[in-house]
């Protein structure tokens, strides 16, 4: 197995782990597996040594997802946008562009928090 694949599929265990343990209210727990996960799929991104569709493509959206799942909306939105300059096939196009509408989502539900004070 390369070490792309290997990096890719140890990030994609822990996010399993992860998204159980936010599924069971423990955000202690799973923001940690979040940011390994992430770690490990920005190194699957370094270990891809040729511009390949739709791997690179795939592997920007899954690294994008994980960066909101940390709430690190400013990285999630430069995988995203750094894929989308490409050419990814129109479904994963579509997955990236749901990325940014959700980082752009919480952004403005932020900016409405900070007026109201809450």
């Amino acid at each position: 197995m390369s070490a792309l694949n290997e990096l890719h599929d140890q990030a994609m265990d822990l996010t399993f782990f992860a998204l159980r343990e936010r599924k069971h209210g423990n955000e202690a727990k799973a923001l940690p597996l979040f940011q390994q996960a992430l770690k490990l799929e920005l190194a699957a991104i370094d270990a891809l040594e040729e511009y390949i569709e739709p791997t690179y493509s795939v592997l920007h959206r899954s690294a994008a997802t994980l960066a909101l799942d940390c709430n690190e909306l400013r990285k999630a939105e430069q995988l995203a946008a750094k894929a989308l300059a490409q050419e990814p096939p129109e479904f994963v196009a579509d997955q990236l562009r749901e990325v940014l509408e959700q980082v752009y989502a919480q952004w403005k539900k932020t900016a409405a928090e900070m007026a109201s004070g809450d």
